[in-house]
């Protein structure tokens, strides 16, 4: 079969492998129906990504067909439709039981497709811990609705939810990238009283303006005077900070107001800053770290009933064997990409 593989630090490659089996009973093997193109596949090609072992098959953000399951699965069988989540996590560990998937005790939990283990922008994938890492498409669900449903979909909803926005809270997210969307859809969701969005991209802010009108767009240079004129107690309740850029982990926390929760969604390249002497009385509350996608039923019931759609972040579409011109475009931004899906192959 085909799959992208990740070779060494900046190099990806189309390869031929060797359809993987079941080699566990509580694992799956499913075909890639839909597959797209995560900014972590980049910080693996840049190196951002220590423990993304060469040699491995990228890609975690998938939906497909389940081919074959091991004699321990029980929650979904061969023909079902489903999406894929970005973790691998047992359900029976101390972290699992408590909602912490990202930090399963497992050899593999946390994030291990398409980076310590095979992942998905190939023809077929393994899942490890199927009744856990698969959730069944719901009918009327097409994979483009479903497609981001394991990973970014799965991380705005618990940047939301852990934020504990109440219909008061004037609620600022810093990026509108695709995950940065994701996470104003989910935050939309709680119905606070404003949401702010911090954008330099120009494409962007027209996505932005143009999907959802009634959100307020600033940009980075006016943020900080910005949030203070819309607040009422000197900055944002609720900051939730998705871009992971050079100067937005300080822009995040100074446009916070006391007490507020500033969460952290954000990949960054390089160490960031806690720069106590500068926010001492703030007060702040800072939530940090990977997603737990252990909402992904939820999300599919959301999608299901109209409240959830990330289809218009699907601006582009290639198939697999055509991937690496679809990274070339989401790599460098170009032709007003925000997210490309990856198709099976042309026969």
């Amino acid at each position: 079969m085909l799959a992208y593989t990740y070779i060494k630090h900046g190099t990806f490659q189309m390869m031929e492998k060797p359809v993987p089996e079941i080699k566990d009973p509580r694992d799956a093997v499913v075909r890639v129906t839909l597959g797209s193109i995560c900014t972590s596949d980049l910080h693996i090609k840049h190196g951002s990504v220590p423990r993304a072992v060469p040699g491995i098959t990228v890609g975690h953000e998938m939906v497909g067909i389940v081919e074959q399951v091991g004699e321990k699965v029980t929650s979904v069988k061969p023909g079902d439709r489903v999406t894929v989540n970005v973790e691998t996590f047992c359900g029976e560990c101390f972290f699992c039981r408590h909602g912490y998937v990202n930090n399963c005790e497992d050899e593999q939990g946390g994030w291990a497709l398409g980076c310590r283990i095979d992942g998905g922008q190939a023809e077929y994938v393994r899942v490890p811990y199927a009744d856990q890492g698969l959730n069944r498409i719901p009918e009327g669900v097409s994979d483009e609705q479903a497609l981001f449903v394991g990973d970014i979909l799965a991380t705005g909803f618990w940047a939301a939810r852990i934020s504990e926005i109440s219909s008061d809270d004037t609620v600022l997210i810093i990026g509108a990238g695709p995950t940065g969307i994701c996470t104003l859809l989910c935050t939309m969701l709680k119905h606070p009283r404003r949401i702010v969005v911090c954008e330099k991209s120009e494409e962007r802010i027209r996505f932005v303006h143009e999907h959802y009108p009634e959100v307020i767009v600033v940009r980075p240079e006016e943020c900080v005077e910005q949030i203070r004129k819309l607040s009422s107690h000197g900055g944002a309740d609720v900051v939730i900070e998705v871009a992971g850029a050079e100067d937005t982990f300080r822009l995040a926390w100074e446009c916070a107001r006391p007490n507020a929760i500033v969460t952290i969604v954000a990949l960054y390249d390089r160490p960031q800053q806690l720069p106590l002497p500068d926010m001492y009385g703030k007060n702040l509350t800072f939530k940090t770290g990977g997603v737990d996608g252990c909402d992904c039923a939820e999300i599919l019931r959301l999608i299901a009933e109209g409240k959830i759609d990330t289809t218009p972040l699907i601006t582009h579409r290639f198939p697999l064997d055509k991937i690496e011109e679809a990274y070339r475009i989401f790599e460098n931004r170009q032709d007003g990409v925000i997210k490309v899906a990856i198709t099976e192959k042309t026969m």
